[in-house]
């Protein structure tokens, strides 16, 4: 019997669905169901993030909470916490003007430092990108200055920007002698001094970062484009840009948190004292002031919370606004196999 000779009642499965009989069609086979980790695989997840689950609450969860207890107390640092003072602590940090500048120091650094770096950085990556001689001799010298040593970069800053540092000195051997400026101390300059600072060192960074999204870009793409007519720039803006957004918004992210927690460079350069002066005083700095230094490590733990919280907040705003197109792709559902 051919295939064009078999009719519908030569299958009975086929015959009972055309029919409409009171058969039910064929089962689907069921799929079989994901086999729970054994006693070895349980073994192996324990072995292997047990240490680092250790870690994390000790090291992370743990001091976090115990600040959240010390900053209900006005406490020295030293014994046991008696004197509770509730959000007294707490109430004050909001209310005192030198936390509400620091604050808004704070998110100045974290707009200009994306301003200032984020197209710096493009733009020495879509060049390094491109085939030139000595093209690692500049990545090393770009990325440089990101492995210093806060200590060594601050320390050198100071000396250099200093009233009769070298900065100065230089430009009145030039003849630019009117150009001087007390770069930081004066509280009009001294803040975009902390940004050129913050520029110089951490642009490095996000080069790096910004080349490798790059060249995680397929080559046909350039080359169709390429083929089409578009222009070098064309091509940049509208293929090597689009494709980069993902690691844009990675190194923004990065770049935020970092500026929410800036105190090294600006205890280093400026001091805990002359910071308030300058117009450059952070959150961090004012922790530290207020906390350690007035010898009430209640209120400073209180000041450590309110950073964390802030710092948590705009990252879990930044997650679920920003960075949902780039974890969306990720996070699949789980199914049965």
């Amino acid at each position: 019997m051919t295939v064009r000779e078999m009719s519908v009642s030569d299958t009975p499965a086929l015959a009972a669905h055309a029919g409409g009989g009171d058969s039910p069609p064929p089962a689907r086979p069921r799929s079989r169901r994901r086999r729970g980790l054994g006693w070895s695989g349980r073994l192996e997840v324990l072995l292997l993030a047990g240490p680092a689950v250790v870690f994390f609450v000790g090291f992370v969860i743990l001091p976090v909470l115990m600040a959240a207890y010390y900053g209900f107390f006005r406490w020295s640092g030293f014994g046991p916490a008696t004197e509770f003072v509730g959000l007294k602590n707490y109430i004050t940090i909001f209310s005192d003007p030198n936390f509400q500048s620091a604050l808004l120091h704070n998110a100045f650094i974290v707009v200009m430092s994306i301003v200032l770096q984020g197209p710096i950085a493009i733009l020495l990556a879509l060049l390094l990108n491109r085939k030139m001689r000595g093209q690692s001799v500049i990545r090393v010298l770009i990325f440089v200055p990101y492995v210093i040593a806060e200590v060594v970069v601050g320390t050198g800053f100071s000396l250099l920007l200093s009233t009769g540092g070298a900065a100065n000195g230089m430009l009145e051997k030039l003849g630019l002698g009117g150009l001087a400026q007390d770069w930081l101390a004066d509280p009009a300059i001294a803040i975009w001094t902390l940004m050129a600072i913050l520029t110089w060192k951490y642009v490095g960074f996000a080069v790096i970062l910004f080349l490798a999204g790059l060249q995680g870009i397929p080559e046909e793409l350039y080359e169709a484009a390429a083929i089409d007519g578009a222009s070098y720039w064309q091509i940049q803006r509208r293929i090597a840009l689009p494709l980069l957004a993902p690691t844009l918004r990675i190194w923004a992210f990065l770049s935020i948190i970092g500026a929410l927690q800036l105190f090294d460079l600006v205890y280093i350069i400026w001091g805990q004292y002359v910071s308030s002066v300058a117009g450059t005083n952070t959150m961090a700095i004012y922790m530290v002031v207020t906390g350690r230094n007035a010898g009430n490590f209640g209120y400073g733990n209180a000041v450590a919370v309110v950073i964390f919280v802030i710092s948590l907040i705009v990252a879990l705003f930044y997650q679920r606004f920003v960075l949902r197109r780039d974890t969306a792709g990720a996070i699949t559902e789980r199914g049965v196999q």
